[in-house]
C-alpha cells in the first residue's frame, strides 16, 4: 500500500505589514507634531531659525507625516525582508549548495545530497529535501511506471516551492505599493502648498510674502519627501526582488536535476 510522506509545514506569516504601518504612523506623526512643530524651531514671526531643517520640515502641512509613515514603513519591511531573505538562504552560498547538490545527485549519492540540505538549510534546501525524501519513497511503489513515479517527485517538490514562496515575497507588495504612494502623496501636498502660494499672490495690493514663501516651502518639502520616499522603495523592492528570482531560480534547477537524475538511474518504463 502506497504511504506519503509527511507534508512539510507552511512558514509562519511573520512580521505583520499592518502592525508595522501603525506603528510607523504612530513615531511619524508624534515626530511631526512634537518633535518638528516645536515652538523653539521658530522665532516670534513663526519661521523657523536658519539651520534648523526639523523646523522647516513643519512647514511641509500634514500631508508630510503620512509621507514619513511611508518611508518608515518602507525602512522597517526592508529590515525585516533583509533578515529573513538571509535566513531562507541559508547558511552558505545558494550558487554552491546547488553545484554540490546537483553533483551529489549525478553521482546518485542521495544521502549525500540529504546530508548538504540539513547543513545548508533556509528555503532552497527544504525544497531539495522534500523531493529527496519523495524520491527514496516513491522507489518502493511497484504499481507505477518510473515516468509516474517522476511526476510525483516533481509534485512533491512543486508543493515544497508553493509553502516556500510566500514566505520569500511577503510584504514586498507593499514596498511597491509604497513605490507608487510615497510620490502620489508627494504631489498631493506639492499642490496643496501651490494653492496656498497662488492664494497670496491673488490678494488685493501688495501680495502677503509670508504667505507665498510658506506655500512654496510647504510645496518643496513635500515634493522632495514624496520623490524620495518613491525612489528608495523601488530601490528596495528590486533589490528583494532580486533575490527571490535568484532563490526561484535555483529551486527550478534542483528540480530539473532530481528529476534527470531519476531518469537517468532508472530509465523509462
Amino acid at each position: 500500500m502506497e504511504t506519503k510522506p509527511q507534508k512539510a509545514k507552511a512558514r509562519s506569516k511573520g512580521v505583520s505589514a499592518g502592525l508595522v504601518i501603525a506603528g510607523c504612523a504612530v513615531v511619524a506623526f508624534c515626530f511631526f507634531f512634537f518633535v518638528c512643530g516645536d515652538p523653539s524651531g521658530f522665532d516670534e514671526k513663526g519661521h523657523p531659525h536658519p539651520g534648523n531643517y526639523f523646523a522647516t520640515l513643519y512647514q511641509g502641512g500634514y500631508v508630510i507625516p503620512i509621507v514619513i509613515t511611508l518611508l518608515l514603513t518602507t525602512l522597517a519591511l526592508s529590515v525585516e525582508r533583509f533578515f529573513a531573505l538571509n535566513r531562507a538562504s541559508g547558511k552558505g552560498s545558494i550558487p554552491k549548495f546547488v553545484a554540490e547538490a546537483k553533483a551529489k545527485l549525478e553521482a546518485g549519492d542521495i544521502a549525500g545530497a540529504e546530508k548538504l540540505c540539513d547543513d545548508q538549510k533556509g528555503s532552497v534546501a527544504n525544497i531539495l529535501k522534500a523531493g529527496l525524501v519523495r524520491y527514496q519513497d516513491v522507489e518502493s511503489y511497484t504499481d507505477m511506471n518510473n515516468d509516474e513515479k517522476a511526476e510525483i517527485i516533481q509534485h512533491e517538490i512543486e508543493d515544497a516551492t508553493t509553502l516556500e514562496l510566500p514566505y520569500l515575497e511577503q510584504n514586498l507588495s507593499i514596498i511597491a505599493t509604497i513605490s507608487t504612494l510615497g510620490t502620489l502623496f508627494g504631489l498631493f501636498g506639492t499642490v496643496l502648498g501651490m494653492i496656498k502660494s497662488f492664494a497670496a499672490m491673488g490678494q488685493e495690493g501688495a501680495p502677503d510674502s509670508t504667505a507665498l514663501a510658506v506655500g512654496i516651502s510647504e510645496a518643496l518639502m513635500n515634493t522632495a519627501m514624496g520623490i524620495g520616499t518613491g525612489a528608495l522603495a523601488i530601490i528596495f523592492y528590486n533589490y528583494f526582488q532580486g533575490r527571490v528570482k535568484d532563490t526561484t531560480d535555483a529551486v527550478n534547477e534542483i528540480a530539473f536535476a532530481i528529476g534527470q537524475t531519476y531518469v537517468s538511474k532508472h530509465g523509462r518504463k
